[in-house]
């Protein structure tokens, strides 16, 4: 833990940076904007033909510990996982649509309880068995019995009852209530389709390896040191949406864990690697002058912020959140600590997710009204110019992971921030395979993050006190809210009623958003078809490296 920065005066207009951060603002490079909605680099078709052969290097900053894409939720875990498995749909980046994949149709009743798919012929795990109805429901079984580690499983299977195998191609899921987020939550990692054998592995076991039906094959996985990945040969039933829906262009993949965003960077421009993760703001610049190709995509979902643990003494007071969003300036964070383009949040979701809401004026503040709500809120300034109430000063710790090369830097321009306004904040570096053990048992005040997913109900996740609640809110009117966006079937309708749910949790303050998630990744002149997919994760079917 480190030491509180203290409050440099009662009164101030607008923070300066932090010296260390000041350097890094000064080499912020655009970036290339490149990536559309889907394709991460459109110079794929400009390059000519793919080239097959080699094996793609990619390195990123951490890991989970573990190798089951149903229990990863951190990008840089997911960025792996991924390629193992296939899921039952797609969803189109660039509409939102959802597409087939390993389901060639699907039927949903008019209560969305019952959702009959069709798998397509053909598809195999990598061990030769069949993808059949038998696997997917096993899958399922299993899903709403894991553990801590899968955070957003049991919220996308929240209503379960079973799955009905109709034949081997043919099966009907079905839930207690209405469920209109299931559609799209069979298009994500996290309902990835494992072998029946993984599937019914322990926890534990399943993250050390898992068998799935993608096209590539894990061949070994260390934890926090990398893993590797040979290509499937047979691969023939890709995502509809991908340009190559067949066997991959390079023969296989390696992944390597490098915690330290310079040493990333430097391993790119030396060629030791040809993709990386999390660039930093400040190795923007050097990479582009080397060639590199910066793909970058504003991921959908919960925006990056802090969530506040409403059991803490003072976070559970509405006047001190509102006091702490109002106290952080979202601009001089985005501008200092994040690369060019990057969106300052607006909204409790991210501007980039359907049904997204502008609700930027809750968030505005001035260090007038930052006094104003602190002494509503019964505290007074002691002698060094921090805010006391019963003889307690204002302090919190915030909780941080090294899941992205910015969090350090933003996590410290929010603590200067807020000692400005005379708030003590303390900062908590955390093992990243702790992680959802610490947010589960209540074990922080507040904690930076973000949770991608392409669908409004990932505030049904991350905020209906029936689920895992890790901010514990009480029960109210907004578990209403987010059940009846669950279970609305037309898309203008539920909007509404996600619009009604963002106000309820920012104009209380549940949160406090900062800016909206931007994935960056980095990758060597010669690479070409790195494909984001709805999430903002990669596909690296249609992947290739020049000669």
């Amino acid at each position: 833990m480190n030491t509180p920065i203290p409050p440099r005066s009662l009164r101030r207009s607008r923070v300066a940076p932090l010296a260390l951060l000041t350097g890094a603002a000064l080499v912020l490079a655009g970036c290339s904007g490149s990536a559309g909605a889907g394709s991460a680099n459109t110079d794929a078709a400009e390059a000519g033909e793919p080239v097959h052969g080699g094996t793609l290097r990619i390195a990123v900053g951490s890991d989970a510990g573990c190798i089951d894409p149903q229990q990863v939720g951190n990008n840089d875990s997911i960025y792996s996982t991924r390629q193992l498995v296939d899921s039952l749909t797609d969803q189109d980046p660039e509409t939102g649509e959802i597409v087939p994949w390993l389901a060639e149709g699907w039927e949903i009743n008019e209560d969305a309880t019952e959702f009959t798919f069709t798998l397509q012929e053909g598809a195999t795990f990598s061990n030769g068995d069949p993808v059949d109805a038998e696997a997917v429901a096993a899958n399922l079984d299993r899903g709403i019995e894991l553990g801590a580690r899968a955070s957003l499983i049991t919220s996308y299977l929240e209503g379960y009852s079973g799955t009905e195998i109709i034949d081997d191609r043919t099966f009907t899921v079905t839930f207690d209530e209405p469920s209109a987020q299931f559609l799209q939550a069979t298009s994500t990692h996290t309902l990835g389709i494992l072998h029946p054998d993984s599937a019914a592995a322990s926890d534990d076991e399943r993250c050390t390896g898992v068998i799935g039906s993608g096209p590539f094959v894990l061949e070994n996985y260390s934890p926090n040191e990398g893993s590797t990945f040979t290509a499937r040969e047979d691969y023939d039933w890709g995502s509809s949406v991908w340009e190559n829906t067949g066997a991959p262009y390079v023969d296989g993949i390696e992944f390597s864990i490098v915690p330290e965003s310079g040493v990333r960077a430097g391993s790119l421009q030396s060629g030791q690697v040809d993709l990386i993760g999390n660039i930093a703001p400040q190795d923007a610049a050097q990479l582009t002058g080397v060639g590199a190709q910066l793909l970058d995509r504003t991921n959908p979902g919960i925006a990056m912020g802090l969530r506040l643990n409403h059991d803490h003494e003072f976070l559970s007071d509405p006047l001190v959140r509102e006091a702490i969003t109002r106290g952080i300036d979202r601009e001089e964070i985005v501008d200092v600590t994040q690369v060019e383009g990057t969106p300052t949040a607006t909204s409790v979701l991210s501007s980039t997710t359907p049904g997204y809401t502008d609700l930027s004026e809750a968030l505005e503040g001035d260090d007038e009204t930052v006094e104003s709500l602190l002494a509503e809120a019964g505290f007074e300034q002691d002698s060094e110019g921090y805010w006391e109430r019963d003889g307690k000063r204002l302090s919190f710790e915030i909780l941080w992971f090294n899941v992205a090369a910015s969090n350090s830097a933003t996590v410290e321009l929010i603590q200067q921030q807020l000692a400005g306004h005379g708030i003590e904040v303390t900062l908590q570096e955390g093992q990243v395979a702790d992680w959802q053990n610490k947010l589960n048992e209540g074990d922080y005040d507040a904690n930076l993050s973000n949770i991608t997913r392409a669908d409004p109900d990932i505030l049904r996740s991350e905020y209906h006190t029936d689920l895992k609640n890790q901010s514990r809110l009480e029960a109210s009117e907004l578990d209403e809210l987010l059940d009846a966006q669950a279970s609305e079937g037309d898309e203008e309708a539920r909007n509404e009623i996600v619009a009604d749910a963002q106000r309820t949790i920012v104009e209380n303050y549940r949160l406090v958003p900062v800016y909206d998630l931007t994935t960056v990744l980095a990758a060597g002149e010669n690479v070409h078809g790195v494909h984001f997919d709805s999430g903002s994760r990669i596909h690296l079917s249609n992947t290739w490296i020049e000669d």
